[in-house]
């Protein structure tokens, strides 16, 4: 096992949706020591160029390292679509949230007809129909953009009349084209899965990526030995990059508890 086992895992997003991320790591491997980024000076990154992304996802990944991390989960759709290859060139396994999604999408049709939302950044790379697609060409998907649903999230508004509208004016056509799976392409959208589940209708099977990325991760860790032996559980570390106060309030909704308190990290020191 050596000394690597006992290293923390680095887990990054561009603002709080990758908490969702946090939590069902901590769930599934409740010894492990887990550090934090959360973006917030720079969110978000679904409305920026790849070429921004991936300078962005490279400067908290460096910071990461410099934190002697074992892996880095890159707990953002976006960056997961535009950065991972950029990233993997780093001397530690890196693991984003779309291959985790994919695999599970894959399992679960039966029609071989799956739908994918996200921001514009995550569907404007066709990242998860590439995926989709590679060795199962036969798997029609479409995509579909949310780009409200962030900030419906982040105002606390996960169920009532608004996002109800929100989410039937977005998702209505996924019924006609009769898919079985809809991935939930933004680490934000497991919050609103009661709304998307009314929206789609219960035949239609909602993926986490985040649940599926930390099974993904488990399995990452026992394949190259890495898993932390110790039996001791220790609390998570959190950086945000603005405001760690309104971080550390906002987190209630994504962790079931506040991050208190949640460390600065100026962009100067990226």
């Amino acid at each position: 096992m050596g000394r690597r086992s006992h290293s923390p895992i680095g887990i990054f997003d561009s603002g709080l949706g990758g908490l969702t991320v946090v939590r069902e790591i901590s769930h599934l491997l409740p010894y492990e020591k887990l550090i934090y980024v959360g973006d917030t000076a720079r969110v978000p990154y679904g409305t920026k160029s790849p070429e921004t992304i991936r300078r962005y996802a490279s400067q908290i990944a460096f910071f990461l390292l410099k934190k002697k991390v074992k892996a880095i989960v890159v707990a953002c759709n976006s960056a997961s679509a535009v950065a991972l290859t950029t990233l993997r060139q780093f001397p530690i396994p890196v693991l984003g949230v779309i291959e985790p999604g994919v695999r599970a999408a894959k399992e679960n049709t039966k029609k071989n007809k799956v739908g994918v939302i996200g921001t514009h950044a995550t569907v404007s790379s066709h990242a998860y129909k590439i995926a989709l697609n590679k060795n199962h060409p036969r798997i029609q998907v479409w995509e579909q953009a949310c780009p409200l649903f962030v900030p419906l999230v982040e105002e606390g508004r996960l169920q009532g009349k608004i996002p109800d509208l929100v989410a039937l004016d977005y998702l209505r056509f996924f019924r006609k084209v009769d898919i079985d799976s809809l991935v939930l392409g933004c680490t934000h959208y497991p919050l609103l899965k009661k709304t998307i589940q009314k929206a789609v209708g219960p035949k239609i099977k909602l993926i986490d990526s985040a649940h599926e990325t930390a099974r993904a991760l488990n399995n990452l860790l026992r394949m190259k030995n890495l898993l932390n032996p110790s039996r001791a559980r220790v609390s998570p570390t959190f950086f945000t990059t603005d405001r760690p106060k309104n971080f550390s309030q906002l987190s209630l909704r994504f962790l079931g508890r506040s991050v208190y308190p949640a460390r600065f990290l100026s962009l100067d020191n990226l």
